[in-house]
């Protein structure tokens, strides 16, 4: 099995080359450049310098959010095109899983949150004992005051990840001081945690229908947004 993994959700791009459960490289790119620009020359040039080509992988993986819309968008649709035409399985997996299995902690809990503007983040929560991880919430969108809420229960690490890791950390380390903020390089989602989500999927016996795969916004777009506010708006009028 040679899985070719993509990560594009946040700021950072990376791409990682799996076989069978041994990662044979990763290519990551945090300069500003748009993902449409950089993904698909960093998949090349990856299998390139792995010794493989792209008729040599087997399953595809992306992050399918939450995160960016226009990055989680650019990330599906080119795991979705490079699966598609060799008909290969292909994993849509979380973006706040991949960002915690990434970080590989032993115990503990790991605190994925990523800025989704309006004073929320996108974020979800993981017990590890003895390496293994356990999820403890679903993939959610919620305000830093209710997240404070609930990590004040938890007496033991929290390690936090993800782009919204130093916001966060900042603005709850009074209230939650079991908080744990990485290392800057460790804080970024990497194709790695991509690849293992998808590793686990694999196992489970999923399919990886690459069809089905569709990303996972958990809310609205700012346009769509407008959109209904619009719309709901024009209704007001109507029945006025």
């Amino acid at each position: 099995m040679l899985l070719l993994s993509f990560e594009t959700s946040a700021k950072a791009a990376s791409v990682a080359l799996s076989e069978e459960n041994r990662l044979l490289g990763e290519q990551y790119q945090n300069t500003g450049l748009t993902h449409s620009q950089t993904l698909m020359v960093m998949a090349e040039d990856l299998l390139k310098q792995c010794g493989k080509k792209a008729e040599d992988v087997t399953h595809v993986a992306v992050a399918a959010g939450p995160g960016s819309f226009t990055g989680v968008r650019i990330g599906v649709a080119a795991a979705k095109g490079f699966a598609w035409g060799a008909e290969l399985p292909c994993y849509g997996v979380s973006t706040l899983e991949a960002m915690a299995l990434g970080l590989g902690i032993h115990s503990g809990y790991v605190c994925p949150v990523m800025d989704a503007r309006r004073s929320q983040v996108y974020n979800a929560l993981f017990s590890v004992e003895n390496g293994i991880y356990t999820r403890i919430r679903e993939d959610r969108a919620i305000a830093l005051s209710d997240l404070a809420q609930e990590l004040q229960a938890l007496d033991i690490p929290v390690y936090l990840v993800g782009d919204g890791s130093v916001l966060c950390h900042n603005t709850l380390k009074d209230t939650v001081p079991s908080l744990i903020l990485p290392p800057e390089h460790k804080q970024h989602q990497t194709a790695v945690g991509v690849a293992l989500a998808a590793l686990s999927a694999i196992h489970a016996g999923d399919a990886g229908n690459a069809g089905a795969l569709v990303p996972n916004y958990l809310r609205l777009s700012q346009a769509e947004r407008e959109r209904l506010e619009k719309i709901q708006q024009e209704n007001k009028q109507k029945e006025t």
